[in-house]
């Protein structure tokens, strides 16, 4: 199963304070370890919400509001997308992180086509497939 690891910002994250060399050397390593085994597909940390942008959508037009967001135990701070044979892998993985005191980090299952039953019709698979060909390609 594939997942969706996500590491929750924190008011140093949120304020732009980049982590210590010591944690960025410990989470590479953590990062090796994931590649090494199989399991990293992606994962990047994200800029501070005052960088970016929340779009909003209604029956009109979508309304734009620039960062920073305030409630900064609902931003996202950087994410992982594991390959995992289950949950229970994914959380072993993450017990073994550099995470410490205070951290949040939310783990959850990716849709995979199946998961759509009939709503899932073979022309909506084919293109499935052919847009995840594309993007692979473009690696």
């Amino acid at each position: 199963m594939r997942c969706m690891v996500f590491v929750r910002a924190s008011k140093d994250s949120e304020a732009g304070i980049l982590p210590s060399t010591e944690l960025l050397t410990n989470m590479g390593k953590f990062n090796e370890e994931l590649v090494k085994a199989g399991v990293m597909l992606a994962g990047e940390g994200l800029q501070p919400s005052s960088k970016g942008k929340r779009i909003t959508f209604t029956a009109g037009k979508p309304t734009i509001t620039d960062g920073p967001f305030t409630e900064t135990k609902e931003l996202i701070a950087g994410f992982w997308l594991w390959q995992v044979r289950s949950m229970e892998e994914a959380v072993e993985w993450l017990k073994r992180s550099p995470f410490g005191p205070g951290d949040e980090v939310e783990i959850r299952p990716v849709f995979e086509a199946e998961d759509f039953g009939p709503h899932m019709t073979p022309e909506l698979k084919e293109q499935e497939e052919r847009l995840r060909d594309k993007i692979s390609a473009k690696k």
